[in-house]
């Protein structure tokens, strides 16, 4: 017997009949005797939709402006899950599971007072590991939990998957489960390269890296607390049969397994390619070479949340001044620009260039510690499709391109195939 989470999105429980197939993978594992607990997202789309109404609720009579109190926007976007929680509960029952809804403020999932956006401080296990002992699955609605104000407070955009690793912490749980519309982690984006292969296992540090860096099979905050308290997760696939042979497979079921860096036996130079597009640069001209100046430029930045990326620095000569260039999401350019004019004075740069549609290409693997070469590979693989590259980033484990972004499938595919990612 083992003690399992497991957690299911929007698109598996997006109507009755899916909710009756995501009943039937829960009951396999009833059956099998394991202690469950289940945590569901809202029904696909219905977030926006509720997000949606908290906008048009709170718009101002004349006015374009979506103001809103914080609080009643978890109010009401945390209902989405209370929804897909009880109807889970109910379609259990009816297939004879002794099952209970439970919202996140009930078990409770404590968070801070950050409406919205919260992060988890604390759940005690123990609600929930009593349910266990009396034979009850405890469906609990993702995304959600309690703030200091003892109001409800939701943890941002696909936090559902923070809500279920955290929870598998709390109750000590042998595996946490990932269903969602894809059946593991892929070496790359399969809808660019068809030859993509899925991975039977992946580090931590690789997952967060790629979750971080484009790929959207986990959110960055779940990969981080699997990782801090050593969370085995597997990646699976809701709509394979749930009684498909291997679907109950305890330590190794279908899917891609994240782990410990020391469950990989073989551990490949390269895992993964990951891309993000929407990029923008940003280049500031002939900036004064001081202390204080690079805390000048970001720390206003960074009050206005907007989140820097790549960032590259060119001391001029003479060593007076320096050209400073870096990246943000193409959506914060006209804000950072804002920000940038604001401190022009106070800084003290000759000009800013910037260029929105650029592409974050990132080539990420454990093995890369121990092997040289792995950068120059890429830069010559590029080269040889005559691609760009404007800036450099890298770590112990990936390396990060920017270029223009109508080359980045062309760049994902020849960076797939020159690490021999696309053969079995």
């Amino acid at each position: 017997m083992a003690r399992i989470v497991m957690k299911f999105g929007g698109t598996s429980v997006a109507d009755i009949a899916r909710i009756r197939n995501v009943a039937r993978h829960v009951k396999r594992e009833v059956d099998a005797g394991h202690e469950v607990a289940v945590v569901v997202s809202a029904m696909s789309g219905k977030t926006n939709e509720l997000i949606a109404w908290v906008q048009d609720a709170s718009k101002a009579e004349g006015s374009n402006l979506h103001i809103y109190d914080a609080r009643e926007y978890d109010a009401v976007v945390a209902s989405g899950e209370q929804v897909t929680s009880g109807l889970l509960a109910l379609t259990l029952q009816a297939m004879g599971v002794n099952a209970r809804s439970w919202q996140g403020w009930q078990i409770p999932i404590k968070t801070d007072g950050a409406h919205g956006a919260a992060r988890i401080a604390d759940i005690d296990g123990s609600f929930l590991i009593k349910r266990f002992g009396e034979g009850q699955v405890a469906v609990v609605a993702g995304f959600q939990g309690i703030a200091p104000d003892n109001r409800l407070s939701t943890l941002g955009r696909g936090g559902s998957d923070t809500s279920a690793v955290a929870i598998a912490a709390a109750v000590k749980a042998d595996r946490c489960d990932i269903y969602t519309d894809v059946d593991g982690v892929y070496t790359t984006d399969p809808r660019i390269e068809p030859k993509a292969r899925r991975l039977s296992k992946i580090s931590f540090e690789e997952m967060l890296e790629m979750a971080s860096l484009g790929a959207k099979v986990l959110q960055v905050r779940s990969v981080e607390l699997a990782m801090v308290h050593r969370v085995r997760t597997f990646v699976r696939s809701s709509f394979e049969d749930p009684d498909a042979p291997g679907m109950g497979d305890l330590l190794n079921p279908p899917g891609t397994l994240i782990c410990d860096e020391e469950e990989i036996v073989e551990q490949q130079v390269v895992t993964g390619i990951a891309y993000a597009k929407d990029e923008a640069q940003i280049s500031l001209r002939r900036v004064a070479d001081r202390p204080g100046v690079s805390a000048g430029i970001f720390g206003p930045l960074a009050e206005a949340n907007i989140n820097v990326d790549m960032i590259v620095q060119n001391i001029s000569e003479d060593g007076k001044f320096t050209d400073i260039t870096f990246t943000v999401p193409s959506g914060d350019l006209d804000k950072a620009l804002f920000v940038l004019g604001k401190v022009k004075e106070t800084i003290g740069f000759d000009a800013v260039q910037s260029e929105p549609g650029m592409s974050k290409v990132s080539v990420i693997g454990i093995g890369m510690r121990s092997h040289a070469g792995v950068a120059a590979t890429a830069f010559k693989a590029l080269a040889d499709k005559s691609i760009n590259i404007r800036a450099i980033t890298t770590s112990e484990i990936k390396i990060s391109i920017l270029i223009d972004g109508p080359y980045t499938e062309l760049a994902v595919r020849t960076l797939h195939s020159v690490y021999g990612l696309d053969k079995q």
